[in-house]
């Protein structure tokens, strides 16, 4: 029987990942995996909210930064999406959105410190680039009927706020709400830099091996992700908005000489630095290059090839916890709280997490990269599953899984794989900040050794190779004529 390029495409990349296997650290090397990891269940099933202190204060400044940052970003996305067409436009947000929010607070850290700038612009220029190519598409498919209702004549402007703006209003909101949630995530990563938020006491609680404490914080967190409907109303934003400076508090005073001599000479690479020629700054590039840049690249796609595939298999294992097809309400609510504390947890928190149970490996990484994205791509195919309507005398429990729903929807599956191939990439360079030795691992060397040239080279090596999995994610898709559809 002859394989569809779908199946044909899964094959390849499952040997891919199979042979990456082959170069992989995955031991575990702590003494105790176990009893720590027992503790640290006891833990999770016995939080203590009073021991953690300024609790309430780190909650807002997590709100804070997201709500800045948000704001800033879908501002200037928006602006850009109306002018996407420009090939200059487009490759400026496809650079600033390859670089994840952790590199972009380790840059503006050397420039502001802790400065409540860093957080805003480390979520905010990322997001503008993410906002702008989805705010473009938004309004590259808006519905050209309300065009002819404008009478002859009507400027650019007069028709883009009464026809097309109108048009597309619900879906720009809706996508601005997700980034909302997305941005709460990326302000509690922030604490692990050293920023006032959630992630900061997270850190410091695992450090002292307080589990209590750890889950008073996460429940905390997705009980704040849950309830996101219910406190973000359109009402409230100016609130909010008008609010979140005052909460970050007063701000530290910023050193122009200090930005002056970081962005002329400390990421200035040391040879032009020194004096020396052209052969001189050839030769640091090329030692950079092969010490460090491709041994990090090498474990960035050996780890995210891994990720990839056991993303899949988890998606195609837990979305019937969430359809209409396997299970009945009860069933499907208990699925809805396992996927939505999956989804609802960065990948950094949880990679730190098992890395604290299983040590420095590639293992961590993995099923945390894996958990996190195959749950949401789950939630988004059990509800895409939902849609399918099946014969009255169909199959059911496992034929109905296996003959009935995975080939029906199994092409959308790809397509949201396929899509965040790319994100996991980006999580899998980071999280080298951590101790993996990807390219992460090497930034944050350099940062740390006060080599600031050097990072920046590492980190424009990590933003090429995040833009040319993009290229290629969207090749193949185009290939397989698969239909990207957002997360």
């Amino acid at each position: 029987m002859q394989r569809s390029p779908a199946v044909k495409v899964s094959l390849v990349f499952i040997g891919l990942a199979v042979v990456c296997l082959g170069f992989a650290d995955i031991a575990i090397t702590t003494l105790h995996p176990w009893q720590e990891l027992a503790r640290l269940a006891y833990g999770l099933i016995t939080p203590n909210f009073l021991a953690v202190e300024s609790l309430g204060d780190a909650l807002l400044k997590t709100m804070a930064f997201a709500f800045l940052g948000v704001a800033m970003g879908s501002s200037v996305g928006f602006a850009l999406a109306l002018v996407f067409h420009i090939r200059l436009v487009r490759s400026a947000c496809a650079f600033v959105r390859a670089i994840h929010e952790l590199f972009w607070a380790l840059i503006f850290l050397q420039l502001f410190g802790f400065h409540p700038l860093t957080g805003i612009l480390a979520i905010g220029i990322p997001y503008a680039g993410i906002f702008a190519k989805l705010y473009a598409e938004i309004l590259e498919e808006a519905d050209p009927g309300p065009f002819q209702a404008v009478p002859y004549g009507s400027g650019h402007i007069t028709t883009f706020f009464f026809a097309r703006l109108p048009d597309v209003w619900a879906h720009v909101k809706t996508y601005t709400l997700y980034r909302l949630e997305c941005a709460l995530r990326s302000s509690a990563v922030l604490g692990f830099v050293g920023l006032p938020t959630l992630g900061y006491y997270l850190q410091s609680a695992f450090y002292q091996g307080q589990y209590s404490e750890v889950a008073a914080l996460l429940v905390l967190f997705y009980a704040l992700i849950a309830t996101i409907p219910l406190w973000v109303r359109t009402r409230l934003l100016p609130l909010y908005l008008l609010t979140a400076p005052w909460v970050l508090g007063a701000a530290t005073a910023i050193s122009m000489d200090h930005i002056i001599r970081f962005l002329t000479q400390d990421i200035v690479p040391y040879p032009l630095r020194s004096g020396e020629s052209w052969p001189g700054l050839s030769e640091w590039a090329w030692e950079l290059l092969v010490n460090q840049a491709l041994p990090g690249v090498a474990a960035t796609l050996i780890l995210t090839q891994i990720a990839l595939v056991a993303t899949g298999l988890i998606a195609l294992t837990v979305f019937p916890l969430i359809s209409r097809q396997f299970f009945g309400p009860w069933g499907r609510t208990l699925g809805h709280v396992v996927l939505v504390i999956a989804r609802s947890t960065p990948e950094y928190i949880l990679a730190y997490i098992f890395l604290q149970l299983w040590g420095p490996s590639m293992l961590p990484a993995i099923i945390a990269l894996a958990l996190h994205n195959g749950t949401i791509i789950g939630h988004l195919i059990g509800r895409y599953s939902d849609t399918i309507t099946l014969r009255a005398d169909s199959a059911h429990g496992i034929n109905r899984y296996g003959y009935e729903i995975v080939p029906r929807l199994y092409g959308q599956f790809l397509a949201f794989l396929f899509y965040r191939w790319e994100i996991i990439l980006r999580e899998t360079a980071i999280l080298g900040v951590l101790g993996i030795h990807t390219l992460g691992f090497y930034v944050d060397s350099a940062i740390q050794d006060i080599r600031f040239d050097r990072a920046l080279f590492l980190i424009l090596i990590t933003a090429f190779l995040n833009i040319s999995i993009d290229a290629l994610s969207r090749l193949i898709r185009a290939r397989l004529r698969l239909k990207t559809i957002p997360e």
